[in-house]
């Protein structure tokens, strides 16, 4: 276990917040961000930076950052509490408006420019067969992620509970594609 939590945090409360650090690194993100976080996630009412720096004994100006970049990503909600001129933060109730929240930053960060990159590769003119099967090749990559965000988009639409049951069902969407495929003999070789 970490040794820069403060013992005002359970037992459980310390692991899942040392594991977000742990793992903000492999999600894109410095483990600040990630245990900042995980406080946030977990705490049962909003906090204000000053008690985020206390708890995780980190320093204010580092909160600050780590708070702005949550916000950038929309992981945390500003509120104000009436007599206090402080700024609380909180993550959103719902994990499905998190998850989203995720996913289309995500998105736009990371999809978007790779579309947009993979689009002007497939106007130019191939000038060689080396050129004609990259070119190929990403058109199968842009064809893939065109239909995976054409997915996503419609998952958005979706309201959670449709979504959550929708995930539920798991392999048998998988089995019930299998029995169409045997039924027209699509499957067959």
């Amino acid at each position: 276990m970490t040794d820069f939590l403060t013992s005002t945090l359970p037992p459980l409360n310390r692991q899942f917040v040392a594991h977000f650090g742990e793992m903000g690194s492999k999600w894109g993100i410095n483990r600040t961000v990630g245990q900042i976080y995980a406080l946030i996630f977990i705490s049962k009412r909003a906090l204000n930076a000053d008690e985020i720096a206390e708890t995780l004994a980190f320093s204010r100006s580092n909160v600050s950052m780590g708070l702005k970049e949550l916000q950038s990503w929309r992981l945390v909600k500003l509120s104000h509490q009436a007599g206090d001129r402080r700024e609380y933060f909180e993550a959103p109730a719902d994990v499905w408006e998190i998850f989203r929240a995720l996913a289309e930053e995500r998105r736009r960060r990371e999809i978007e420019p790779t579309l947009s990159m993979l689009r002007m590769a497939l106007l130019e003119e191939p000038v060689s067969s080396e050129e004609q099967h990259a070119q190929a090749r990403m058109r199968e990559m842009h064809d893939l992620i065109d239909k995976l965000m054409t997915w996503f988009d419609d998952v958005q639409k979706l309201a959670p509970e449709t979504a959550k049951q929708l995930m539920g069902m798991g392999s048998t969407v998988t089995k019930v594609l299998e029995f169409k495929d045997r039924l027209t003999g699509a499957g067959r070789k």
